[in-house]
């Protein structure tokens, strides 16, 4: 059975929810990623920012990106799956949340990869990745 930890993008990087926006874009620009999960000062998962979070959140709003932090746009529980779940486990919590990135999250509760909508089209089924974005982009 392929596991969540077989398909996902290794490396992932929290950043900490004091971080302000322009640093966070700069690290998303340098790992050539367009989201970055959030890490409370216990580095426990508390968001994930976006880059259209970035967009939308702060710059249509007039913010400053040099002042305005990751938490402040860290909203709603974050979903996150172990790295020993199925395959099948994580269509279903992606598919159901309507989530293109998700963290994978070992068992002492510890960042080791994400899942990104091009990871399940290079590891899925053509069926799969085809109920995966009807039910996301439905």
């Amino acid at each position: 059975m392929t596991k969540a930890a077989d398909i996902m993008h290794p490396g992932a990087q929290w950043i900490p929810k004091t971080q302000t926006l322009d640093r966070a874009a700069q690290l998303m620009r340098d790992l050539n990623v367009g989201a970055l999960p959030i890490a409370d000062e216990n580095e426990r998962l508390c968001g994930i920012l976006t880059d259209r979070d970035i967009i939308v959140g702060c710059v249509a709003e007039g913010k400053d990106c040099s002042r305005t932090t990751a938490g402040e746009l860290a909203k709603g529980t974050p979903r996150w799956i172990p790295a020993d779940a199925d395959v099948t486990d994580v269509l279903r919590e992606m598919e159901q949340n309507k989530i293109r990135r998700l963290p994978v999250i070992d068992k002492d509760k510890r960042l080791v990869g994400m899942i990104s909508e091009a990871d399940l089209a290079h590891h899925v089924s053509e069926p799969q990745i085809a109920e995966f974005v009807e039910k996301v982009y439905a």
